[in-house]
Order: C-alpha cells, then sequence, then structure tokens
C-alpha cells in the first residue's frame, strides 16, 4: 500500500456544516472505540499516512495520536467495516491484537472527520524519559478484583482531569485539582506521600494514563501499583457481561462529541449556573469562547447555550456589531470549569 500517490485524500478538505450533513446523511450505524498500546513506532509520519488512507477508505472518523512511544486512538467505525478494520489493524505488526474498548453508549455521532496526528507523546506529561520506566507499570485488576480491592480499604485514585471526575467516579477516590495530565502526577504524588506501602489503586477512562502514571509512582517508590484493566469504559462491560457490583457513580466523561456515557442512574455534579442537579456538559455557543461548562435544559433556552451574559449577547448581535463587541466584552476562551461560570 502506497499512500504517497494519494497525498490529496489525506486530510479532510469539508467544513464543520458539510461534516454533520455527511454524518446525518449516513443510513448505517456505527460503533465508537477506543485503544492504545506503547509500542515502538520508528517512523509515525509514513505509519500515520498509510493509517489515513486505510481507515479513510473504510470511513472511520476519529482522532488518534501516533509518537514514537505508540498509539492512542478514539475512533467510530462503520458496522459494515468492523472485521476490514480489525483485520487490516492486525497486518501492522506494532497493532496485532490490540484490545479495544467499545463505547457504552453510542449515538453514531461520537466524531464528525478523521484527524491522526503526530506528536511527542501520546499521553503529554511533561517529563524525561529517566523520570520513570514506562514499561515497568502496576499489575491489572479485572471489575471483579478491583471491586474487592475497594472492599479491602485500599486508596483508589482518580487519574482524570476534574471536570471529568465532577460528574462521574468510584466513590471515596482521590480527585486532583487539575486540567492536564502533566499537572496531575506531582499533585498525585504528594498526595499519596507517607502512603508508599499502602495498595494503591488507579482508574482512568480507558487505562492510558493510568500506564503511565503507575509506572512513575513505582519510580517513586509505591510498592503496591494496581491499574483498573481497560479503565472505566472496559470496567463498565465486564459488570454487566458477568453481572458483577458498580461502584462507578454517574457519567463517564469522553472526549468526543457525546461527552459522556451514563454508567449509574446517579447525577452527582450540577448545573454551573443555576446549581440544579445536571451532569451534562456543553460547549459555549459563542466560538469565541467554547468553555467547556455543566449546563441544565433550563439554562440552555435562558442563556441560548451560553456560559455568560456576555457571551450570549455576543451571539444574539448583528454581525457588523460583533468585531466591536469582541473588544469590548469578556470570554472564558476555552478553559474548562469546574465552578459556577456566572451568578443564578
Amino acid at each position: 500500500m502506497d499512500p504517497n500517490s494519494h497525498k490529496k485524500h489525506l486530510i479532510n478538505r469539508l467544513n464543520p456544516e458539510e461534516l454533520k450533513q455527511r454524518l446525518a446523511n449516513e443510513t448505517y450505524s456505527r460503533t465508537t472505540v477506543s485503544f492504545y498500546r506503547y509500542v515502538i513506532i520508528d517512523n509515525p509520519s509514513e505509519l500515520r499516512d498509510i493509517l489515513y488512507y486505510m481507515w479513510d477508505k473504510l470511513q472511520c472518523y476519529g482522532r488518534i495520536y501516533l509518537a514514537n512511544e505508540g498509539i492512542n486512538a478514539q475512533m467510530s467505525v462503520p458496522d459494515h467495516f468492523w472485521q476490514d478494520f480489525k483485520e487490516q489493524l492486525n497486518t501492522i505488526p506494532q497493532f496485532k491484537d490490540i484490545p479495544f474498548k467499545i463505547a457504552v453508549e453510542d449515538n453514531g455521532q461520537s466524531f464528525l472527520k478523521l484527524q491522526i496526528k503526530v506528536r511527542q507523546q501520546i499521553v503529554a506529561d511533561g517529563l524525561q524519559s529517566d523520570e520513570y520506566d514506562v514499561t515497568n507499570v502496576g499489575q491489572h485488576l479485572s471489575a471483579q478484583q478491583w471491586n474487592q480491592a475497594m472492599d479491602e480499604g485500599a486508596i483508589v485514585v482518580d487519574m482524570r482531569n476534574h471536570y471529568e471526575s465532577e460528574i462521574g467516579r468510584f466513590d471515596g477516590a482521590i480527585l486532583p485539582d487539575a486540567e492536564t495530565f502533566k499537572e496531575e502526577l506531582p499533585e498525585v504524588v504528594d498526595k499519596l506521600k507517607g502512603k508508599e506501602d499502602q495498595k494503591i489503586l488507579l482508574y482512568c477512562t480507558g487505562g492510558v494514563r493510568c500506564e503511565k502514571t503507575s509506572a512513575y509512582l513505582k519510580h517513586h517508590g509505591f510498592s503496591d501499583v494496581n491499574q483498573l484493566l481497560g479503565g472505566i469504559i472496559d470496567y463498565t462491560r465486564q459488570i454487566e457481561s458477568e453481572n458483577i457490583e458498580n461502584k462507578f457513580i454517574g457519567k463517564n466523561f469522553v472526549f468526543d462529541n457525546r461527552l459522556g456515557e451514563r454508567i449509574s442512574d446517579d447525577i452527582i455534579s450540577h448545573c454551573h449556573q443555576c446549581g440544579a442537579p445536571c451532569d451534562t456538559h456543553t460547549n459555549c455557543a459563542n466560538k469565541q469562547c467554547n468553555l467547556l461548562f455543566i449546563q441544565c435544559e433550563s439554562c440552555r433556552a435562558k442563556y441560548d447555550a451560553c456560559c455568560s451574559n456576555d457571551c450570549q449577547s455576543y451571539i444574539l448581535a448583528p454581525d457588523e456589531k460583533k468585531p466591536e463587541l469582541a473588544q469590548q466584552l469578556t470570554f472564558t476562551r476555552g478553559k474548562r470549569f469546574h465552578k459556577p461560570v456566572r451568578s443564578a
């Protein structure tokens, strides 16, 4: 397979509205899947083009990161191409028999396009290579083993960001007040000081962040480090297929257009504008702001899906007034908040 003669097909050329319409016109169902693997990739740029050409032909969408250290992927695959997708992935030696995590809730709308990006790391941690050995990871626990360890009093640590744990978590977990994985690592080590000999349980969405965290903790002298096999996604599959007690409460935040999968009926968070029980994340309708926040249906209607009065004023203004308003008003511009963004 030579992608070099097909360079014009290796990027998306449709605008957002065209992408939405393309997805709306589909008459088939899709499966949302995530997977990762830490493995040496000598030429990630070359592999990027091979994967793009291969997956574009299968009408796959998603967000995939490649680096010399491996792959981290979240994808939407047409069901009628699912077997082809798996077989083709197995032809690449580094990804043969890679474990899949299938979405808990799937409306087929998780991604609009295919993006494959080459990065320095598949999960940015800000660390030097000599600060941990990513091959020296903690023990992987099944859902049953995880529940038992929780019952026995092990220390549970959520390795996700604050806006993820706000809507769903394991009860009693340590919840870092961080917005990035890079910020989380030193905070977790600090919170666990003096507990180096105790049993530590780590969890995240699909497991990729826990791989690095477990290696980092072992490097810092923690002797009994464990991680949830397949993350929250596979934990949910296991509890359902094996009729195991569910100890996760609320929603699992996901990094695609769905923004969340319901794991239990509990609503543990609140609307950031009025304080009503709510666990629905949204992005501010003002694209100049794009704040990720929690908003109930009532506030969505009241504020036109905006996070603030300034953003609402901006989107309702005539187009000719918007440049002037953009200079006068205050927009959050993409930050993520876990506290109210305006008074009720």
